[in-house]
């Protein structure tokens, strides 16, 4: 049975899941290993790398419902995307198939008659409902596999600092379809219109059990999507974009101071430019070759980005590297 209450760090594991049994798949979705005694929530999260502040999120959203504020930043995006990931896997390697083999037993069918059998026929009905079973599954894996393909990979770019200008977690939150009922479609068929004779109850009960949990299944996965998890790369966006603003801010900042950082010589060097002088009396004047000469005269152009005499004679006059009135009688 459930308990409705806020976990937290330091409550025992397996006083969580005693509680909420259908945390067990959570568990492995997450990478969490049993085996973990008496310890805490805490403890165990840090023993085996998953971020707790995540994971009780994510536990405490599916037990009851409760959810951050949008603007939390104390989501691990990396472990909600394993956690979605491993969910995947779960479900559509184990899950569906699982699922299908009961069916496919219960309704005693076979599934290479699938397409020979006419509808109207004894056996028609449960190879019907199979083939239905089929196309939910497949519409299911379809949804999952464009997750994978498209948003996973967006989320990882994200991640490592990379933004793309053709998509967003909005296009995704746009398009994201629910599947949940498709199962609720399949179970009521089966329900209501399936006949009796010749099925073996409690295997095709086991069955519409299965089909049950997953239908709240893909709620809760669908949920945690939409409630935790775009909520999370909508920050990622935002952050990364505002680290790009303040970046290029920093860069022309960073340009601007570079252009006042002038060594002592090539000031001198300016002074003499500016008061005429060629390359070989500005080497004579400071005592130096004519090649450093001219290596301090491109270090000049590149700091300043002043290429003619003009300019550099407004720059010395402004930075009271030389008089004007001295200049004027020059």
């Amino acid at each position: 049975m459930k308990r409705l209450k806020l976990y937290e760090a330091e409550d025992k594991m397996i006083d969580l899941i005693s509680d909420n049994y259908s945390m067990l798949q959570g568990l492995g979705a997450f990478g969490i290993r049993l085996g973990f005694g008496d310890k805490t929530v805490s403890e165990i999260c840090n023993e085996q790398g998953v971020d707790c502040y995540t994971f009780l999120t994510v536990v405490n959203f599916l037990i009851n419902g409760y959810a951050p504020k949008e603007t939390d930043d104390k989501i691990a995006v990396p472990t909600l995307l394993d956690y979605l990931r491993a969910s995947h896997r779960y479900f559509l390697d184990f899950q569906l198939p699982s699922i299908r083999k009961k069916l496919e037993e219960s309704l005693g069918t076979d599934t290479a008659l699938l397409s020979t059998v006419p509808v109207a026929s004894p056996t028609g009905l449960p190879l019907l409902i199979l083939r239905l079973y089929d196309e939910y599954a497949h519409d299911i894996r379809l949804h999952m596999k464009y997750e994978e393909k498209t948003l996973f990979p967006y989320v990882e770019a994200l991640l490592r600092g990379q933004q793309m200008s053709n998509y967003n977690v909005d296009i995704f939150a746009k398009h994201h379809s629910d599947i949940t009922g498709k199962f609720h479609e399949l179970k009521n068929i089966i329900i209501k219109y399936l006949p009796h004779d010749g099925l073996t109850n409690n295997q095709l009960t086991a069955a519409l059990y299965d089909i049950y949990n997953n239908e709240e299944w893909l709620l809760n996965h669908s949920n945690v999507e939409e409630v935790l998890f775009v909520p999370a790369i909508r920050l990622l966006e935002q952050r990364l974009k505002t680290d790009d603003v303040s970046a290029r801010i920093s860069g022309l900042i960073q340009k601007a101071d570079s252009t006042e950082v002038i060594s002592e010589r090539e000031k001198e060097i300016i002074v003499c430019l500016v008061q005429g002088m060629s390359n070989k009396e500005i080497a004579s004047h400071l005592f130096i070759s004519v090649n450093t000469v001219m290596t301090h005269r491109r270090n000049i152009v590149r700091k300043l980005q002043i290429h003619s005499l003009a300019g550099l004679t407004i720059y010395a006059i402004a930075n009271n590297l030389i008089d004007k009135k001295i200049l004027y009688n020059s």
